[in-house]
């Protein structure tokens, strides 16, 4: 249970040290593996799901995902806050995971924290809400009403809350997976363009393989025995400082951002496209490239990297038109110039 504390003493870490010496690129991997071993013990059968969701963990960004209930979200929710341990100066300030169960009658209150009175010492002292924690499952977040969503929308945006006035951030861990239904549109919200603008990647999840599915079945006892926290986990620290690792050491070729802007800009020119993706996407690509290039153990971003993630983080952001293409197409088609120039460059940090 988290500690009570005044606006005085409340204080996080928002942001990661300097790189720790010896803590490169292998480092970097080997927490992203672990995470991903733990994961996919409990979760079957997604294993892109899991590889996006610690991509956009390692990138400093936050998910949606869009999918049916009892697919599994939850799980790899808590099983990814839980293979989280801390061991700083939040240790037990700070809960590894947080559930938000998002209804229309929730108030921002309920979600960021509220200031309580003590009657024995006569001063006001602050309650932090389950935004305050490590990994948060906003679950159907469209559910909830337009003030408590904004709420929201500063918590991810900035990393910090505003109660009363008194501004508090959130540590730099913060981390959002939220989840909305597709089919069930009675009693929702849909969520403000600027707030979807907040997610690095919307993920639409479909019903697993059959092989995969039988497996789920097989593994019930083995998983709820709690085969998963019999693997090794990782600290807050070493993921913030596989994060400044990946910043530091993966290399970005000026090629690479005269692609994305050109992509951005041939999206935007689309007569089928009303509105584009905008420059803070391009911004936020530039991180999750690199996360993906580490992950399959390159040091340079590729025109491979581009492939897989730019639909992602493009594809919430557009407004097509009507009885137009899948925004997929359009970004297919604003791609293929640009990945062909790139497929043909050398990308590694000698060629620049």
């Amino acid at each position: 249970m988290m500690q009570n504390a005044d606006s005085s003493s409340w204080t996080t870490h928002p942001i990661a040290a300097d790189l720790a010496p010896g803590f490169g690129l292998p480092e970097a991997l080997t927490v992203a593996r672990r995470l991903f071993d733990r994961v996919r013990t409990d979760v079957r059968g997604r294993d892109e799901v899991i590889e996006l969701v610690l991509i956009a963990l390692l990138a400093d960004g936050h998910v949606l995902l869009e999918d049916f209930p009892g697919s599994g979200k939850t799980t790899l929710a808590k099983t990814l806050g839980e293979s989280i341990k801390d061991t700083g100066p939040t240790a037990g300030m700070i809960e590894s995971f947080r559930r938000i169960q998002f209804t229309p009658d929730l108030l921002p209150s309920d979600v960021t924290g509220t200031t309580i009175f003590e009657p024995k010492t006569g001063t006001f002292s602050f309650r932090p809400g389950p935004v305050f924690a490590h990994v948060v499952l906003a679950d159907e977040i469209n559910r909830t009403s337009p003030k408590v969503q904004s709420a929201m929308l500063e918590a991810m945006a900035e990393k910090q809350v505003t109660v009363d006035n008194v501004t508090r951030p959130l540590d730099g861990l913060f981390f959002v997976i939220a989840t909305q239904n597709p089919l069930d549109l009675a009693g929702t919200y849909p969520l403000p363009v600027a707030q979807l603008d907040r997610f690095l990647f919307k993920i639409r999840m479909t019903h697993i393989e059959r092989d995969a599915e039988l497996d789920v079945i097989r593994t019930i006892k083995q998983r709820r025995e709690g085969a998963a926290k019999a693997m090794p986990g990782v600290t807050r620290d070493e993921i913030l400082q596989a994060r400044k690792a990946i910043e530091e050491l993966v290399t970005v070729h000026p090629l690479v951002h005269d692609a994305l802007v050109d992509i951005a800009r041939a999206v935007r020119s689309d007569r089928r496209v009303l509105q584009g993706v905008s420059t803070r996407a391009l911004v936020l690509a530039v991180p999750a490239l690199q996360a993906r290039a580490m992950i399959y153990s390159r040091d340079f971003v590729s025109a491979e990297d581009l492939e897989v993630v730019l639909p992602r983080v493009f594809g919430h952001r557009l407004e097509v038109a009507a009885g137009s293409s899948d925004p997929t197409e359009v970004i297919q088609a604003a791609l293929a110039p640009s990945i062909e120039r790139l497929a043909r460059a050398s990308l590694s940090r000698a060629a620049i």
